[in-house]
């Protein structure tokens, strides 16, 4: 692949971890997965005050402290497909803090963001609610227990407003309602060829049986 470092990036659900894992499987690439441990996630979800200012200022620094620790090791100079982004982060924040906490957040964000090393291209991958509700009840997390439509359906949509502005890196948009890359090896080539292929800006991916 020309790239080394890809980043995969979706409302929860969407399956990035299971395609990051099985693209690196494929391609002989180094995974790197979130770490979603987060002991106040349930109390967040569970609506306790104050969890949600909690809970993201522990996922914040583990995602930063994962992020530097890959950098040190030069991971990034061989191929890495990450299920995440660091700017997954803000957007959390955006959609669960309140003005007075997420201005505390915006401190630290601003001294933290710009010593991480960006993807070289990102992997957005869409679903409709529905279907990421079914998935996300499928894998029957104890930590997402909580999580209702309405929530789920505010995070969709605040990714959706996000990657319609992006412009830091190449971005291939997959829409994964009615795709799936698990169950189809051919489909699987198909999308590591567009990845290949992409020079710059913004791609929807759309299927073979499509074109």
């Amino acid at each position: 692949m020309r790239w080394n470092y890809v980043a995969f990036e979706g409302p929860i659900g969407v399956g990035k971890t299971s395609l990051v894992t099985l693209l690196s499987e494929r391609l002989q690439a180094v995974r790197l997965l979130e770490d979603v441990s987060n002991p106040f996630l349930e109390s967040f979800y569970d609506e306790v005050p104050g969890a949600a200012f909690q809970a993201q200022l522990f996922f914040l620094l583990s995602r930063y402290r994962q992020l530097t620790e890959a950098a040190q090791g030069e991971l990034f100079q061989q191929l890495t497909l990450a299920d995440h982004t660091f700017q997954k982060d803000r957007i959390f924040a955006h959609l669960t803090l309140n003005d007075s906490e997420l201005m505390l957040y915006e401190k630290l964000w601003a001294l933290l963001a710009p010593q991480l090393t960006k993807p070289d291209m990102v992997v957005y991958l869409q679903g409709s609610t529905d279907v990421l509700m079914q998935r996300v009840q499928r894998r029957k997390r104890a930590e997402e227990t909580g999580i209702s439509h309405a929530y789920l359906d505010e995070v969709n949509q605040a990714y959706a407003h996000y990657f319609y502005h992006y412009q830091e890196t190449p971005l291939l948009v997959i829409n994964t309602s009615e795709i799936d890359f698990v169950a189809d090896e051919s489909d699987l080539d198909d999308l590591i060829a567009q990845i290949n292929s992409m020079e710059g800006g913004t791609r929807v991916y759309v299927p073979r049986h499509e074109r």
